[in-house]
C-alpha cells in the first residue's frame, strides 16, 4: 500500500455550495492558480452540468493548470459525464468523477431505484466515462449510511467497470471515526479488485468529526482525502484541508504516511479564499485563525518565553502566517513593496505593484503604521477586486447622525454609474441603514440585506475596517467587501461591491447556480 495520501481539493466544487461562497470566473482562477502553489494533487474545479458558467470555469480551470490534476463532477448519466469531459479534456491531467447514492434511504427516496438498477447505473456511469480517460473516479454517495455488503458490491462492480479511484463519502457527517475508519477497511479487505484502485474519503463536518474521520480512514488504508479550505462547504462544511495535511505533518510516526502540501502556503490560501468569498477567518480557527498562536495565560507566556514548544506544536511560519511588525511605510519604495507583496506569496506584474503601491501611499499618510494585512487588503482592493464589468463605483460618501435626537440619520453619496456621476441624500434609522438606501435608490436596487459583518484588519485605533456585505435580489445572492479607514466608507464600498455582483448573476456574466449536486 502506498505510504501517499492524494490531497483531493473540492473549495471550488463543494466548497463553493457554501451559503455565500459563490465565486465568479476570476476569482476560481485565482484559487486555482493557489491551489497549485499549494501543492494539491487534484483540483475538482466544478460541475460542467450545473450551468454554463460553471462549464466556462471548470474549462477555464483545465487550460491553466499545469501540475495537479483537474476534475469535473458528473451525476451517473451520459449527459453530465460528457458535459464534465467536454470541460476537462484540455487539462494535461483531466479526471471525470461520477457518483451514485447507496444508502437506502437516498435509493428508496430520493432516486426511487432499486439496488439492482442503481449497480447497473453505477457501472454504465463509469463505463463510459472510461471511453474518454482512464482516470475515473467513481463516489457511493451516503456511503457512511450505506449497508456494507452493498457497498462492496458496487464498488467492486464500479471498479471492474474502469473505476481508478473510488470515493466514500460521510455525505451527512453520520459517521463516528471508529466506524468509519472500521468501514474503510471493511472495504479493502473484501472488495476482491480493491488492488486495482485507490479509496478515497469525503467527509462533512455536521458533528464536528469530519477530520477525525478523515484520518481515521487514512489510519485504515484510505489515500486520498477530499477537502476544502477552511472547511467551508454544505452545510457545517467539509474537512478542513489545513487541519488534516498538518495532523499528518506533526505527527508522521502515528500516520506512517505523507503528502505534497507545501505547508507555507495554507494560510496565504486560506487567507484569499477569505478575501474573495468575504468571510473572515474565524479567530480560533485551528491552524489559521488569528488566535493559533496567540497567549495571554500567564502561564502560557512564562513557557513560551523560556522555549516555544512548550505551549506551541508548530510555528506560525510552519503554515505561512508572517509577523505583522512595520515593514512598509510612507517612506517605504516601490521595490521594497514588490519585495514584501513576493514574500506574501503574491506574484503582480508592473502595472499592479504600480497600483498597490499608490495606494500604500495614500494609506500611509492617514495611518502610522502599514502591517502585511494592510497590503493584503491593498492587493484585494486595488488588484484582484478590480472587474471590467463594474457599473458602479464609489465616488464619495458623507453621513450624519446624533445622539439622543429624534433626527434621523442622513447620508448623502456620489457614485459614478459606468461614466456618468450621480448623486443623491436620504434618510435612515442609523448611518449605515441611510447610506445603503440611498445607495439602493441610484442603483435603482430593490436587494434586500442579508448579513453584515464588520472586522477590522490590524489592530490599533488607526486600523481599517473591512465590512463584508451579503445581499439578496430574488434568487440571486452575492458577498461583497469594502475595506477604508472609515468604517462608513468601507461599508459602502461593500454594498456596492455587492450590488456589481448582482448586476453580473443577473446579467448571466458569472456562475450563479447554488444547487446541492450531492457527494
Amino acid at each position: 500500500m502506498s505510504d501517499r495520501v492524494i490531497i483531493f481539493d473540492t473549495t471550488l466544487r463543494d466548497g463553493e455550495q457554501s451559503p455565500g461562497a459563490t465565486m465568479d470566473l476570476n476569482d476560481k482562477l485565482r484559487v486555482a492558480r493557489q491551489l497549485e502553489a499549494l501543492g494539491v494533487d487534484v483540483i475538482e474545479a466544478g460541475f460542467p452540468a450545473a450551468s454554463d458558467g460553471d462549464f466556462e470555469a471548470v474549462k477555464a480551470i483545465a487550460q491553466v493548470v499545469q501540475n495537479a490534476q483537474v476534475a469535473g463532477l458528473a451525476r451517473a448519466n451520459v449527459k453530465d459525464i460528457d458535459r464534465a469531459w467536454e470541460a476537462v479534456k484540455h487539462a494535461r491531467h483531466p479526471r471525470i468523477h461520477t457518483f451514485i447514492a447507496t444508502s437506502p434511504i437516498h435509493m428508496q427516496y430520493k432516486l426511487r431505484k432499486t439496488p439492482d438498477e442503481v449497480v447497473e447505473l453505477a457501472v454504465a456511469a463509469v463505463k463510459h466515462a472510461a471511453q474518454y480517460t482512464s482516470n475515473v473516479e467513481f463516489s457511493a454517495e451516503d456511503a457512511s449510511r450505506s449497508e456494507w455488503d452493498f457497498l462492496v458490491r458496487v464498488v467492486t462492480a464500479a471498479i471492474d467497470a474502469g473505476a481508478t479511484t473510488i470515493n466514500i463519502p460521510d455525505t451527512v457527517g453520520f459517521a463516528q471515526p471508529d466506524e468509519f475508519g472500521a468501514l474503510i477497511k471493511y472495504l479493502i479487505e473484501n472488495v476482491p479488485n480493491s488492488s486495482k484502485a485507490v479509496f478515497s474519503v469525503h467527509c462533512h463536518d455536521d458533528l464536528g468529526l469530519a477530520v477525525a474521520n478523515s484520518l481515521a480512514a487514512v489510519k485504515n488504508g484510505a489515500r486520498q482525502a477530499e477537502l476544502c479550505l477552511s472547511g467551508i462547504g454544505e452545510r457545517a462544511g467539509n474537512a478542513s484541508l489545513e487541519e488534516f495535511v498538518m495532523a499528518l505533518k506533526l505527527r508522521p510516526e502515528y500516520y506512517g504516511v505523507e503528502c505534497a502540501i507545501n505547508n507555507e502556503q495554507l494560510y496565504p490560501a486560506c487567507h484569499l479564499l477569505s478575501l474573495i468569498i468575504s468571510r473572515p477567518i474565524p479567530a480560533n480557527k485551528a491552524i489559521i485563525g488569528s488566535n493559533a498562536f496567540a497567549h495571554e495565560s500567564g502561564i502560557h507566556q512564562d513557557g513560551m518565553i523560556k522555549n516555544r514548544e512548550t505551549y506551541e506544536i508548530m510555528t506560525p511560519q510552519a503554515v505561512g502566517r508572517k509577523s505583522t511588525d512595520l515593514v512598509i511605510g510612507k517612506h517605504s519604495g516601490r521595490n521594497a513593496v514588490r519585495t514584501r507583496l513576493e514574500e506574501l506569496g503574491y506574484k503582480l506584474d508592473t502595472d499592479q505593484v504600480n497600483a498597490v503601491f499608490a495606494a500604500m501611499k495614500e494609506l500611509a499618510d492617514k495611518k502610522a503604521r502599514i502591517y502585511d494585512e494592510d497590503l493584503e487588503a491593498l492587493v484585494f482592493s486595488e488588484v484582484y477586486h478590480l472587474r471590467i464589468e463594474d457599473r458602479f463605483r464609489l465616488s464619495n460618501l458623507c453621513v450624519q447622525t446624533s445622539m439622543g435626537s429624534n433626527m434621523p440619520a442622513t447620508a448623502a453619496v456620489v457614485l459614478q454609474d459606468r461614466d456618468e456621476e450621480v448623486r443623491l441624500a436620504g434618510f435612515g434609522v442609523g448611518p449605515v441603514d441611510a447610506a445603503f438606501n440611498v445607495i439602493k435608490q441610484l442603483c435603482g436596487s430593490t436587494a434586500e440585506l442579508e448579513k453584515f459583518t464588520v472586522n477590522a484588519i490590524t489592530g490599533g485605533l488607526d486600523a481599517q475596517g473591512e465590512v463584508s456585505v451579503q445581499l439578496r435580489d430574488g434568487k440571486f445572492t452575492a458577498a461583497g467587501r469594502g475595506s477604508d479607514l472609515d468604517i462608513f466608507v468601507a461599508a459602502g464600498k461593500a454594498f456596492i461591491d455587492a450590488l456589481n455582483r448582482l448586476e453580473l448573476k443577473e446579467s448571466d456574466d458569472v456562475i450563479s447556480y447554488k444547487q446541492n449536486p450531492v457527494d
